[in-house]
């Protein structure tokens, strides 16, 4: 598509990411310290911490990918949002206390106490992939869409977008990530709330005829209710929800420094509930979004047609691509550039970025705060001076941010990003939460018996992740039977009944003898 930016449009967009770097500038006063730079003072309220787990959570990878999966399928994606809850009840009862008394910055430092060093060692690398797979994917869904948006070149925007949430990171740590997570929050809630009116406003026939071409075509429907593990059913969906969301709350860093950064454990618990109360019904309307532009384009499927001749070169399949997921994720940024008003369209441009961006800081801050307590104070140095301490905290934030912009470049001829994110997180989550729960269910699992719990986990994992790897009809029986989506259920599921068996078995040995 090419095309320029309306000066409009480039005006708002370039007073939000100026805004942006302001906060930033003006969070750098609490982050020449190491201290401020990871905790903030530990002085921050519940309401914007508990938008900044929303805005992390939700990412560019919600804003434009979970439209583009219910514009492609149907509502079994919103099973993992309305699943929240459960998850917010563990991670208040248990993890928040846990992790604001241990003392600890790091969410895996206990597990050297637990298991040994190479456990910790295993949770940080661990997380530090699913960081560089998460900041991936959620650069390069921003450059496809900005791209359509603007007729940039993406490889551009992809670099341009990684230096400029680097930049303001690095210069006002968590105290900036935190503070521009609530104005991004808001942007991106008001351009979701903006497209959902323009959307009726504008639906062909009407809201009512709309819904009954939704309906039609199951649009509505949250998958099948049997107990089929092979597809995406709801059980699937909930057993990923449950496993994501747990791990999210519960031992990933960015939510744990989240509770760190609270003025109390009453308000660190409070964010985690607010975060839930606020992320379902908006998850909700992302889910809406994503129906509601099948609605509108199936009642003018010649309007999308520019959609398919920009990602393939088949002139007479507009009509098949309303069903056909792989296109799910550049619809969205299409009816923006072609149906929406000179200004408004700038706004939303906006509030992609602002999706985007809310995330990656995220994950640049907490990656580079693992560097320093777990990687550097662990073997390098354990008593680093302040000037040591923030050269690391600084140094890493710009790796960090390297890598994951060269992982989105990578990650160019991927066809649905959301899948591609689910996938490579669960790669990485399958082990580390198993450990986390094993650690906590049993108190009898030692060293030894995590080792093999954990070995064997990745195997299965591995096993589910490359269902390719036994292609030959001789071995096509060794090839995972289940949904992508059951990879970090079944790894996790794995390490810790392996880990309660032998145990069991160790403990009834011992009193044998």
């Amino acid at each position: 598509m090419d095309q320029s930016l309306p000066i409009a449009d480039l005006t708002v967009l370039v007073i939000y990411m100026a805004g942006i770097v302001g906060i930033g500038l003006w969070a750098a006063r609490k982050s020449q310290t190491s201290e401020g730079f990871m905790l903030a003072g530990r002085s921050l309220p519940s309401w914007a911490i508990a938008l900044s787990l929303f805005s992390t959570g939700l990412s560019s990878i919600g804003f434009l990918a979970v439209p583009g999966k219910t514009f492609g399928s149907n509502w079994n994606l919103i099973v993992f949002y309305l699943a929240l809850p459960i998850s917010a009840f563990v991670a208040a009862r248990f993890f928040v206390p846990f992790y604001r008394h241990t003392g600890s910055i790091s969410a895996y430092e206990h597990l050297e106490s637990r298991f040994g060093g190479w456990a910790r060692t295993f949770a940080v690398f661990s997380y530090l992939g699913i960081q560089v797979a998460r900041v991936g994917s959620i650069t390069l869904l921003v450059g496809w869409s900005l791209s359509a948006l603007t007729g940039w070149d993406i490889e551009w925007i992809i670099v341009c977008s990684g230096t400029i949430v680097t930049l303001y990171t690095l210069v006002g740590g968590i105290e900036a990530v935190v503070w521009t997570d609530v104005v991004q929050s808001i942007v991106l809630s008001l351009g979701a709330v903006l497209i959902v009116v323009l959307l009726l406003v504008n639906m062909p026939g009407g809201v009512s005829a709309g819904f009954e071409r939704a309906l039609e075509q199951g649009k509505f429907s949250l998958g099948g209710f049997q107990p089929d593990f092979t597809t995406a059913t709801v059980w699937v969906t909930l057993l990923y929800s449950l496993s994501i969301n747990t791990r999210f709350l519960g031992v990933d860093q960015v939510a744990v420094q989240r509770y760190l950064t609270a003025r109390s454990d009453r308000e660190a618990s409070r964010s985690v509930w607010m975060n839930a109360l606020i992320a379902v019904p908006m998850f909700t309307l992302f889910c809406l979004i994503g129906t509601l532009l099948f609605a509108f384009y199936a009642g003018q499927p010649d309007r999308l047609a520019s959609v398919i001749l920009s990602a393939a070169a088949d002139t007479g399949i507009a009509e098949s691509a309303l069903v056909h997921a792989d296109y799910g994720d550049k619809v969205l940024p299409h009816f923006i550039v072609q149906e929406l008003p000179t200004g408004i369209t700038g706004l939303l441009i906006a509030a992609i970025f602002a999706a985007a961006m809310s995330s990656i800081d995220s994950s640049l801050n907490s990656s580079a705060t693992l560097v320093r307590e777990d990687i550097y104070r662990r073997y390098f140095n354990p008593a680093p001076s302040e000037q040591q301490s923030m050269r690391v905290l600084r140094g890493s934030t710009v790796v960090w941010g390297i890598l994951g912009t060269a992982t989105a470049l990578l990650l160019l001829p991927v066809k649905s990003i959301l899948d591609a994110s689910f996938l490579l997180e669960g790669m990485f989550s399958g082990g580390l939460l198993g450990l986390f729960l094993l650690g906590i269910i049993s108190r009898k699992a030692s060293s030894p018996i995590a080792v093999i719990s954990l070995v064997l986990g990745m195997l299965v994992i591995v096993w589910m992740t490359l269902p390719n790897l036994f292609t030959d009809e001789q071995l096509g029986f060794l090839r995972s039977p289940f949904h992508a989506n059951m990879i970090v259920s079944c790894g996790s599921l794995t390490v810790v009944l392996v880990g309660l068996v032998i145990s069991h078995f160790k403990s009834v040995t011992e009193v044998a003898d």
